[in-house]
C-alpha cells in the first residue's frame, strides 16, 4: 500500500459582521472538511479601539469580526472546543490582548492550556511596512512581541507565538528577494530582542527558535515562488546554525503557512482568478522540501467584495482535490536534482544574503524601518510592477490583454457579493454598552491598574492582560492603557519628494498639469487621504507617487486619518483636489462624512475622487454625495487616472471662475 504524507492544514481566512455570524461561518466551514480556523478581525479590533470609538466609524465588522471583550470571544468560539482546534489569529499590535481573550475563553471551556494549538501572527515589523495596523512605536511593540513569545514558550507549549509575515510584503510590492530578506531580517530582529532580554537562556532559547513560524505569499510566477520557498528553507537553516547556534533539526525547521496572492486577483474577468489561485497553491505544495504546513486560499471574487460561504467552499474544495485526488503526497521531493531549480534557488539566496547584509549594516530591521529604507524599497518595487502592467510588459489576462469578455453569470444577480448589513455597527455598539454596564467596575479598574504597572515596570504583560480579559476590560480600554504608557506612532510613508522623470507615457499629462497650473496661478495641489482605519496604503502611495511624477504638488500624510483631519488639511493646504483611498468597505459612511464636512467648511468647489473596492451600486451612491470620480481595481492605468484628475480640476476651476 502506498504511504501518503499527511496533508497540510486546510484553512479559510474568515470573519465578518458579528461574533455570532462568524461563529456560524466557522462551524459551517469545519463541517465541510476545513481542519483549522483562521480568524480575521475588524480594523478597530486590530488597532486597539472599541467599536464606538470615532475612528471606528464605518469600520465595524467590515474586514473581520469585531471583538471588543470576552463576551465577543466567547460567542465567536461557541460550540468549538478550543483544546481540539488549531486556530490562527491575524493580529499584530494587539496580539497579546487577543491571545489573552482566547486563553480566558479556553479557561472557561475547561481546556488545558498546554493543549491549545495555533498561531498569533504577532509580526509588528511588517505592519510598519505594509498593512498599517501598528499602534505603538517599534521598541515597545517589539517588547510586547517578546512578552507573548516568553509566555507561550513557558505556558502554551503547542502555540506558535509569532508568524514572521512576508505575505503583506509581497502585497506591498516586494520582489522574491525582498520578501526573503525583509522577512528574515524581521525574524532576526525578534530573536535578537528575545536573546537580549535575558529571559530565554540556553535550552529555552532553542524552544523559542523552534516556535517561530512564517506566513508567506505565493504569486503567479510559480516556479520562482517555489524556488523562493526552497531558498527560505536553506537561509533559515543558515541563520539558526550560524547566528544562534541551533543544531536541533526540529528547532531549526522552516515551518510556514501561506495565503496565495490576493494582490493579483482581478476585478476584470474574475473567473480567471480560480486558475490563478490553483497555480499559486502549487508553488507551496509541489516541493516536499518546502511544503506549507497550512494553506488558506482567497476566494475567486475578493477583488469585488466579501466572499460568500459558497465562494469560500470553492477554495476549500480546491485544496481537498489537490491533497486527496492527486498523487502529490505519495512522492519525495520531485525537484531534488534539478539543475534549473538549484540554479534559481542559489541566485535567490545570494541576492537575499546581500540585502540582509545591507539591512544589518544599518543596524537591523527596526533601524531600516525608522530610516524608511525598507518602505521606500517596497514603494519603488510596486511602482515598477504597476508600470510594467500599464505598458503591457507584464501580461495580466483580461486586464491588459484579451480584454473582450462574455458577461459572467457568476457575478450577477441578487446576493452575488456578500455585504455587511447596515445595522451591524449600531448593534455591536449596543452590546458593548450593555457589557460595560453589567460588569464589575472596581474589578476592571484594578485589572487596568495592574496592567499599567506591568507595562511601566517592564514586567511581562500577558498575565495582567488575561486578568483584564476575565474582569471584563474592553479592547479599547486595553489599548488606551498601553497607549498612555508607550505612546503612539506614525510610520514613514516611503513616498519620496523628488519627481521621477523616467516614467513612461506622462509627457502629455505633464503638459496638461503645467497648463492648468498656469491658469490657476500656482501648481495643482493634490491631497491624497486615507480616512478611517484601513492601513492598506499601497494604492494611495502609488497615486501619490504618480501625481508627483506628473508635476503636481502632493500632500500625503499616511494612514489612519479622521474625516475631520482630512478636511482640515484640505483647508489649510489650499488644495485643488482631494483623493480618498478606502479598501476596507467603509467607503459609504466615510465619504459621506468627508463630503458633509467639506461643504460645511466652504470647500464645495474642491472636487473629491475616491478609489477602492467599490461595487457599482455604491459607486452611484458616492457620486450622489457629489464625488467627481470613482476608481476601482479595473482602473489600473495610473496615467489615465492622472489625466482624469487634471481635467476634473480644470473643469471645477472654470465653474468657480
Amino acid at each position: 500500500m502506498v504511504v501518503r504524507d499527511k496533508p497540510w492544514l486546510f484553512r479559510t481566512y474568515a470573519g465578518h459582521s458579528t461574533a455570532a455570524e462568524s461563529n456560524k461561518l466557522y462551524r459551517s466551514n469545519l463541517s465541510k472538511g476545513q481542519t483549522g480556523l483562521s480568524v480575521a478581525f475588524d480594523l478597530p479590533t486590530q488597532t486597539g479601539y472599541d467599536s464606538d470609538h470615532p475612528l471606528a466609524r464605518g469600520e465595524v465588522g467590515k474586514v473581520g469580526v469585531p471583538i471588543s471583550h470576552l463576551g465577543d470571544m466567547r460567542t465567536l468560539f461557541q460550540g468549538i472546543p478550543l483544546a481540539e482546534m488549531n486556530t490562527s489569529m491575524t493580529i499584530n499590535a494587539c496580539a497579546a490582548w487577543l491571545l489573552s481573550l482566547y486563553i480566558a475563553t479556553a479557561d472557561e471551556q475547561g481546556a488545558d492550556r498546554s493543549k491549545l494549538q495555533g498561531t498569533t501572527q504577532n509580526d509588528i515589523i511588517k505592519e510598519y511596512l505594509s498593512r498599517g495596523t501598528y499602534v505603538f512605536p517599534p521598541a515597545p511593540s517589539m517588547r510586547l512581541t517578546k512578552d507573548t513569545i516568553i509566555f507561550t514558550t513557558e505556558h502554551l507549549p503547542r502555540w506558535n507565538p509569532m508568524n514572521v509575515c512576508s505575505y503583506h510584503l509581497q502585497e506591498a510590492g516586494a520582489t522574491p528577494v525582498q520578501e526573503l530578506a525583509f522577512a528574515l531580517a524581521n525574524a532576526i530582529a525578534i530573536l535578537d530582542t528575545v536573546k537580549k532580554s535575558g529571559e530565554a537562556e540556553g535550552a529555552v532559547f532553542g524552544e523559542v527558535v523552534g516556535r517561530i513560524s512564517f506566513f508567506v505569499n505565493a504569486g503567479m510566477r510559480f516556479i520562482t515562488e517555489m524556488c523562493k520557498m526552497r531558498a527560505f528553507v536553506d537561509l533559515w537553516d543558515e541563520i539558526c546554525v550560524n547566528r544562534y547556534g541551533i543544531t536541533d533539526a526540529k528547532q531549526k525547521l522552516f515551518r510556514y503557512g501561506v495565503q496565495v496572492n490576493s494582490l493579483g486577483l482581478t476585478e476584470q474577468q474574475p473567473e480567471n482568478n480560480v486558475y490563478r489561485i490553483l497555480l499559486e497553491m502549487l508553488a507551496v505544495t509541489l516541493s516536499k522540501k518546502a511544503r506549507a504546513r497550512a494553506v488558506q486560499l482567497p476566494a475567486w471574487n475578493e477583488a469585488l467584495g466579501l466572499p460568500r460561504s459558497f465562494d469560500q467552499q470553492w477554495s476549500l474544495r480546491m485544496q481537498q482535490v489537490v491533497a486527496y485526488e492527486t498523487d502529490l503526497l505519495e512522492y519525495g521531493d520531485i525537484f531534488d536534482g534539478s539543475t534549473e531549480i538549484a540554479k534559481k534557488v542559489e541566485e535567490l539566496k545570494a541576492e537575499a544574503r546581500e540585502e540582509l547584509a545591507r539591512i544589518e549594516g544599518m543596524g537591523g530591521a527596526v533601524a531600516a524601518i525608522e530610516n524608511s529604507y525598507m518602505k521606500q524599497q517596497l514603494v519603488e518595487s510596486n511602482t515598477r510592477r504597476l508600470e510594467a502592467i500599464e505598458r503591457g510588459d507584464q501580461v495580466v489576462v483580461g486586464v491588459n490583454r484579451w480584454t473582450e469578455s462574455e458577461p459572467s453569470p457568476l457575478t450577477t444577480g441578487e446576493g452575488a457579493i456578500l455585504t455587511v448589513p447596515e445595522g451591524v455597527e449600531a448593534e455591536q455598539i449596543a452590546r458593548l454598552q450593555a457589557w460595560r454596564e453589567a460588569r464589575d467596575a472596581k474589578a476592571v479598574d484594578a485589572a487596568l491598574a495592574a496592567l499599567k504597572s506591568a507595562a511601566q515596570e517592564g514586567r511581562n504583560i500577558m498575565e495582567p492582560s488575561i486578568v483584564c480579559a476575565k474582569a471584563g476590560v474592553t479592547t479599547g480600554e486595553w489599548g488606551t492603557c498601553l497607549r498612555e504608557v508607550f505612546g503612539e506612532y506614525r510610520a514613514p510613508t516611503g513616498v519620496g519628494r523628488a519627481a521621477r522623470v523616467d516614467t513612461q507615457g506622462l509627457e502629455e499629462v505633464r503638459k496638461n498639469v503645467d497648463a492648468v497650473s498656469e491658469k490657476l496661478g500656482r501648481r495643482i495641489k493634490f491631497l491624497v487621504g486615507k480616512p478611517g482605519l484601513d492601513g492598506h496604503s499601497n494604492g494611495a502611495e502609488q497615486i501619490a507617487v504618480r501625481a508627483r511624477d506628473c508635476g503636481m504638488e502632493v500632500v500625503y500624510e499616511g494612514i489612519r486619518l479622521t474625516p475631520a483631519e482630512i478636511v482640515n488639511a484640505a483647508l489649510e493646504e489650499g488644495v485643488h483636489v482631494v483623493g480618498l483611498s478606502i479598501l476596507s468597505g467603509s467607503h459609504v459612511p466615510l465619504v459621506r462624512d468627508v463630503m458633509e464636512r467639506m461643504r460645511a467648511e466652504g470647500l464645495s468647489d474642491v472636487p473629491v475622487v475616491v478609489g477602492g473596492i467599490i461595487p457599482p451600486e455604491d459607486e452611484a451612491q458616492l457620486k450622489g454625495f457629489g464625488v467627481a470620480a470613482v476608481y476601482t481595481p479595473k482602473n489600473f492605468e495610473l496615467n489615465r487616472i492622472m489625466a482624469d484628475i487634471v481635467t476634473i480640476v480644470d473643469r471645477e476651476a472654470q465653474k468657480a471662475a
